[in-house]
């Protein structure tokens, strides 16, 4: 571990914690969003200590994550277009609890937390199970297919494990309008992974037999 590295993660972490506050509390005009304590707390907790334990045991595995810069232009506009749905989902969400336009049961929300933070837990053995996980598309030096757990039954849980996860978010808040706002995902998602695929299947050995084995990309038994 490196002090760039360091400063680097905690910096990210930081302005993460402040955006979305900004994003939220500001259009709901209070910081009496219980909904939003809740979200802010399920999801940067977690993030904390993955960070720390990804700090001490794989330094690499952090930088990689840390790194969001594409390469190429169709995965740089996918980066964007999640970008865009994560801003308009957060601010709806906080216009919605200041002018209660649909507000939806207190249970909801704290179901969608528990299954938040299943999906956090599924994040984190995949990446236990895929130390080559990169926010960007490239083949790193060294890397293989990975075909055991989770990746025995999906070819992609990473992103089966985000659809969880983000689809869960706007319930938390509290808001259906934003849960119509991040349905975009998954179809954001299926043009990252056909780009990434395509890429994979080209540049890394292993990866057409692979397909072969595992039918699913992201959904067992239907996609």
């Amino acid at each position: 571990m490196t002090k760039e590295l360091f400063y680097q993660a905690v910096l990210k972490f930081v302005l993460g914690v402040a955006i979305i506050e900004v994003l939220i509390f500001l259009p709901a005009g209070t910081f009496h969003y219980w909904n939003a304590w809740l979200f802010m707390g399920i999801l940067f907790i977690p993030m904390f200590f993955a960070g720390i334990v990804m700090m001490w045991k794989n330094p690499e595995l952090l930088k990689k994550r840390l790194n969001t810069k594409e390469q190429q232009a169709e995965q740089s506009l996918v980066i964007k277009l999640s970008g865009l749905m994560f801003v308009f989902g957060f601010v709806i969400a906080g216009l919605n609890f200041r002018f209660k336009w649909v507000m939806i049961p207190n249970w909801i929300s704290w179901t969608a937390a528990a299954v938040f933070l299943f999906s956090y837990a599924l994040y984190a053995e995949v990446l236990r199970e895929n130390t080559y996980l990169s926010r960007t598309v490239e083949i790193q030096q060294g890397q293989r297919v990975i075909d055991t757990g989770l990746y025995g039954i999906v070819r992609h849980p990473m992103y089966s494990v985000t659809i969880i996860m983000f689809l869960s978010m706007p319930l938390v808040l509290g808001s259906i309008l934003s849960f119509a706002v991040f349905l975009a995902y998954p179809v954001i998602i299926a043009k990252r992974i056909r780009n990434e695929e395509t890429a994979l299947e080209k540049g890394l050995e292993g990866y057409a037999e692979y397909k072969k084995k595992v039918k699913y990309k992201i959904i067992p038994f239907v996609w």
